[in-house]
């Protein structure tokens, strides 16, 4: 099957390649008198007015012959005007160009083909608003989000695309709350995403998430009514009173009913279990019922019952770990970093993560006691598939707090989202490619991470038994892939051919067919040696596999 998809693929870009120059010379009047598709012993000929159309055997390359003057073959009279060297300079280059546009192009169609089958996708509604950010105080739980500036929101991932696109600019979003229709303007803060290749994105965010917590309840203080009650951190919410709870919004809406009085609460409390003889780490969960009495007044729910989200509570610290060594334990509420008060888990990574190689003082509550420490985050330096060296920082600590999806909804404008998705996807691979090519020859990236035709047939083999969206993901990689290296300007390639109309264009005149030649002869000579580069990282990264067919042959 890996020959199959392989085959595929280079029959597929290759097409669309040459199709590219085809159609452009076709347009312009060029008499192109061959199209093949392979190379070697011809499989399938065709024979039109003009153009003989071709399959070969070997789909790893192909041509569009056109009339050239150049060329040994005589030139009738009446076909001197559609020779390749007649057409004007401007379009020679479209013609040439074409090839590369096309490969770059087509993966648009490819990513839209992925994009437009995508039929679930989260509603625009706010889960949970992150504190210390933009949108706190102007957006809340519950509230759908209709439009941005105007235009219409669907989805979750249509909000999440133009805030992203809007970093400290005003916009006026459209909400529906409490069955009304209300205006909110936020400001995306700027926010700077570390990508590999040294690329940096400037995108905004309001600090919302499409989810809302679990019921998963947090209890600090000794001496409160949930802690009497025998309600523990981490314990699940089922039932309060018979009613089902399934969100913390839902947990605070039914105790919200209940002051002064006694109501049952239903929960589950996580066991830890050690299994497959202490290879694993399970959780039994047991049910309880506990009678609560909230208090009376106009408390918040934490006055009034000591319950809270289980968000900035640790669930598990390493033994070993710096955490663990700061006597940091499962239990403990997490509450400043560096003096800094902590509202969420999100903002304790956050401030941690700001400056990771430094040691950072955390303080924390232990049955309703304060402490503190010291921990520093743990650092591995590591290469990266690049060749780049990179620190990578882990908090060993985590935190439990499970998240509870909105039902999903169709899209209202499917074909907006798979287009500009597309688009954005392609936009994405042409900056990565156009950098990590300026990388090699920057020095940053090293050049054993080129791959050839062995990293592009295992590659491909993988996607494509994966199923089809993923073949035609990697199809569109390696179709930019293909577009942008033919764009090169090393002679014999489109981009060389591009490279001799420039000279052509400063010196008024094309340069003399011998210098081409030469220009041709050596530019083969370093597609060989690039070639030559990519086969031996090629089988330097399949080197083991080798070597273990070869001992299976012998032995």
């Amino acid at each position: 099957m890996d020959l199959l998809y392989f085959a595929l693929l280079c029959s597929v870009l290759i097409f669309v390649h040459e199709l590219g120059h085809f159609v452009c010379a076709k347009i312009f009047g060029v008499k192109v008198l061959t199209f093949s598709i392979g190379f070697g012993p011809r499989v399938l000929r065709l024979r039109g007015r003009e153009t003989e159309y071709c399959i070969a055997l070997l789909p790893l390359g192909g041509f569009v012959k056109m009339l050239e003057e150049n060329r040994q073959e005589a030139v009738l009279p009446e076909d001197r005007k559609r020779t390749f060297e007649s057409q004007a300079l401007w379009k020679r280059v479209i013609i040439v160009m074409a090839g590369p546009a096309m490969n770059v192009l087509f993966p648009v169609l490819l990513y839209f083909a992925v994009f437009i089958g995508e039929t679930r996708f989260v509603p625009p509604t706010v889960g949970v608003v992150l504190p210390g950010h933009p949108a706190e105080g102007r957006l809340f739980p519950g509230d759908r989000i209709l439009e941005v500036d105007g235009e219409r929101v669907g989805t979750f991932a249509e909000l999440h695309r133009i805030v992203a696109k809007s970093p400290n600019q005003e916009l006026r979003l459209k909400v529906f709350r409490n069955k009304e229709h209300v205006e909110v303007t936020v400001v995306p803060e700027e926010k700077l995403v570390h990508k590999p290749l040294e690329i940096v994105d400037r995108v905004g965010e309001i600090g919302i998430k499409p989810s809302r917590p679990a019921a998963v309840v947090g209890v600090s203080r000794p001496d409160s009514p949930a802690f009497r009650a025998g309600l523990r951190t981490f314990d699940v919410v089922t039932e309060v009173r018979g009613r089902p709870v399934k969100t913390f919004v839902d947990l605070e809406q039914a105790l919200e009913e209940s002051r002064g009085a006694t109501v049952p609460v239903t929960y589950l409390r996580p066991i830890p279990v050690r299994a497959l003889g202490g290879l694993a780490d399970l959780a039994v969960y047991e049910s309880g019922v506990a009678a609560l009495t909230p208090e009376t007044g106009n408390g918040d729910l934490l006055a009034r019952t000591g319950i809270e989200p289980a968000d900035l509570y640790v669930a598990e610290v390493p033994e070993g770990s710096a955490e663990w060594d700061a006597e940091l334990r499962p239990g403990d509420r997490i509450t400043e970093v560096d003096g800094v008060e902590v509202t969420a888990w999100s903002t304790f990574v956050e401030l941690l993560f700001t400056a990771p190689d430094r040691p950072h003082v955390i303080t924390w509550q232990r049955s309703g006691q304060r402490k503190s420490g010291t921990i520093e985050l743990r650092r591995e330096d590591w290469i990266d598939e690049y060749g780049q060296h990179r620190p990578r920082f882990y908090l060993r600590a985590s935190n439990w707090s499970p998240m509870v999806a909105e039902p999903y909804v169709d899209s209202p404008s499917a074909f907006k989202f798979a287009l500009e998705s597309a688009i954005d996807e392609t936009y994405d691979v042409i900056r990565f490619i156009v950098v990590g090519i300026v990388r090699i020859m920057e020095g940053k990236v090293s050049i054993s991470t080129l791959g050839g035709p062995i990293t592009v047939y295992d590659v491909i083999g993988e996607e494509g038994a994966k199923g089809v969206s993923y073949f035609v993901w990697a199809m569109a990689v390696i179709s930019i892939n293909l577009g942008l290296i033919n764009l090169l300007p090393i002679p014999v390639l489109d981009g060389g051919h591009l490279l001799f109309f420039t000279f052509e264009a400063v010196l008024r005149r094309p340069l003399p067919l011998r210098v081409r030649e030469i220009a041709s002869l050596v530019g083969l000579m370093v597609l060989i040696g690039l070639m030559g580069i990519a086969f031996k990282n090629d089988v330097e990264r399949r080197w083991d596999v080798i070597q273990g067919q070869f001992k299976e042959l012998v032995g």
